[in-house]
């Protein structure tokens, strides 16, 4: 089993899931946190919190790997900064472990959960909760996106390319990160996807379109 630690970045609430995956990629809850800072404190010990918060979870759950959600520039800058100061405590503390580490922009964590690189906050909530087998998904948003960032990390560590054994192996998220890689719309979820989209369009596919914000993150928080 491969353990990942996904952390969505943000000041007011960093984001932190680990999961388990198999390697048929079938994944599984391990632990999911918010670590909360509130807007009045310090900025330094607003940082001190979150860094003591991500090093004390990944000592309690021992990953093999980090997953950060990669960090661009956008018109809020103060939003901006934040988000890349907590980014930068989770990577200092996987590296100060020896860990290794993945960045993901917001796009390839939504297509590699839902099959769509556009997808919206409750898409990405829904999918992850049937990823992991859970009865409602994880709240708040901040929650679900660490545990997404932490499955497409582990997918990506399985080679995307290579599904397994067959279809019959794979669950619907497996099968539309699949379709998806390939450029293939014939994916139930990839269409359902298209069809909630504004004038409907094709699915998202890792690679392809402009760079994402993070304006347009998994969560969308600072």
């Amino acid at each position: 089993m491969l353990r990942v630690l996904g952390v969505d970045p943000g000041l007011t609430r960093c984001g932190v899931g680990v999961v388990e995956v198999a390697p048929n990629r079938r994944a599984r809850l391990v632990h999911v946190t918010v670590v909360r800072t509130p807007a009045d404190m310090a900025l330094e010990q607003r940082l001190l919190r979150i860094a003591d918060g991500i090093a004390a979870e990944i000592d309690e759950h021992r990953p093999d790997a980090v997953a950060v959600e990669r960090v661009f520039a956008q018109a809020n800058v103060r939003t901006v900064m934040g988000t890349a100061q907590a980014a930068g405590l989770a990577l200092h503390a996987a590296a100060a472990r020896g860990l290794p580490v993945g960045l993901h922009t917001p796009s390839e964590v939504k297509a590699a959960v839902t099959g769509y690189g556009n997808a919206d906050k409750r898409q990405v909530q829904t999918m992850i909760a049937r990823v992991l087998g859970l009865d409602e998904a994880p709240k708040p948003a901040d929650a679900a996106d660490a545990l997404a960032l932490a499955v497409c990390h582990a997918w990506r560590l399985g080679s995307p390319d290579r599904v397994g054994p067959g279809p019959a192996t794979l669950t619907p998220a497996q099968r539309a990160w699949r379709d998806a890689q390939a450029g293939t719309a014939d994916s139930p979820l990839a269409r359902a996807a298209a069809a909630a989209r504004p004038g409907g369009g094709a699915p998202f596919a890792p690679g392809r379109g402009g760079a994402a914000r993070r304006a347009g993150s998994v969560g969308g928080q600072p």
